[in-house]
């Protein structure tokens, strides 16, 4: 019964629009004068409408802002009794910008996942449509990904095995109604964006009766002992009842780690995470993977009264050890303050902590057995 001009219209943000609603035959006796608008439901003041003649009805919108719907702004003419005579979509946005900072990464080299930034605005304020393609550098024909959004709204995942010692060329176009956009060329091999599963089998054990310390062990990428490659790893812990995490960096290609300095009858989770590098002699340095299910243990309780952890500190007016005493309690000092995962130092630390045990043990014994005045003395170790 009418017909709005222009149908569908598609626009600038801060674009004027000039739109006409035109009555065809006799709808019910409708005229201009009788017509109004709406736009997303809500009626448009009259002052911007004019009658152009008995069966058309003008509209001027001026300043548009961006859509609110990526599907369009409902434009629509009613009669006098609300009814609708007609309707039109209304697009208003920008045009896209160029995609940018693309990274890929390749699960055990079996597949290949991309993620992007839309650009520097990233709205645009309509439905933009973003395509990965890629292909090999030196031939080949442009391929499109096909399943997006796997790892967020701007990814896309390439579920199948891709070649190696051959590197790619990677882009993403945008296109909207209003025009599209490319990326920059991202060129790759996939053997430098390789990422594993985190480590399996993550164990986490008292060191005997170290009430400071718990050793962790783990089995190096199932997936990749077909592969010629390095790995180093990564530890985190946390106590308990915090949601704060002490990372441990310095594990290199070890599988086994013994942390140190920690709190004496204390709940611990630990995670370990895995960057597989060098594969197949590459020299990028690696995706570290995402971080092992948290495992958790406890630390001995403290055998001392007061305050467990620190340094034994000696009774007043018991002798210190001097010299030696002073050097050890700077060297176990420094240790309870670095979590740490090399073997230099560990035999010389346990034997240390074993002969603070036994002599404080052996002291609560002397003072609960001998009568006041004889009290015995521990020695100290020999020289």
């Amino acid at each position: 019964t009418a017909v709005i001009s222009p149908q569908d219209p598609t626009l600038l943000i801060g674009s004027s629009l000039q739109a006409t609603c035109s009555v065809h035959g006799d709808p019910s006796g409708a005229t201009a004068e009788g017509l109004y608008w709406t736009l997303n439901g809500r009626r448009l003041a009259p002052e911007l409408s004019r009658v152009l003649n008995a069966s058309t009805l003008a509209l001027a919108l001026a300043n548009l802002n961006g859509s609110r719907q990526q599907s369009g702004d409902n434009l629509v003419c009613h009669a006098r009794d609300g009814s609708i005579l007609a309707g039109s979509c209304l697009y208003v946005g920008l045009p896209p910008e160029k995609p940018f900072n693309i990274s890929c990464w390749s699960k055990n080299m079996k597949d290949l996942t991309c993620r992007w930034t839309p650009g520097a605005q990233g709205e645009t304020f309509l439905h933009t449509n973003y395509s990965l393609k890629y292909k090999l550098r030196w031939y080949g024909q442009d391929n499109t990904c096909e399943e997006y959004h796997t790892v967020g709204p701007h990814s896309c995942h390439i579920p199948k095995d891709l070649a190696l010692f051959t590197p790619y060329e990677i882009w993403v176009e945008a296109t909207n109604r209003l025009g599209s956009a490319r990326s920059d060329v991202l060129t790759l091999d996939i053997l430098d964006v390789v990422t594993t599963d985190p480590p399996p089998d993550v164990h986490v054990s008292r060191v005997g009766g170290l009430e400071d310390q718990l050793s962790v062990r783990w089995v190096s990428p199932p997936a990749l002992k077909d592969f010629l490659f390095q790995a180093k790893y990564q530890i985190r812990y946390r106590v308990e009842d915090s949601v704060d995490w002490k990372v441990v960096d310095d594990v290199s290609n070890q599988t086994s780690c013994r942390l140190a300095g920690l709190k004496p009858g204390t709940v611990y989770f630990v995670q370990v995470r895995c960057n597989p590098f060098g594969i197949y002699g590459s020299k990028k340095a690696g995706i570290w993977s995402e971080w092992s299910h948290p495992t958790a243990a406890s630390t001995p309780r403290s055998e001392r009264p007061g305050p467990g952890g620190g340094a034994c500190e000696p009774r007043g007016g018991e002798p210190s050890s001097g010299p030696v005493r002073r050097e050890l309690k700077q060297f176990l000092g420094w240790l309870k303050k670095h979590a740490y995962c090399s073997n230099l130092s560990f035999r010389l630390y346990d034997q240390w902590r074993a002969w603070m045990q036994k002599s404080h043990k052996t002291r609560n014994q002397d003072e609960g057995i001998l009568p006041s005045g004889r009290r015995g003395t521990t020695r100290g170790p020999a020289r």
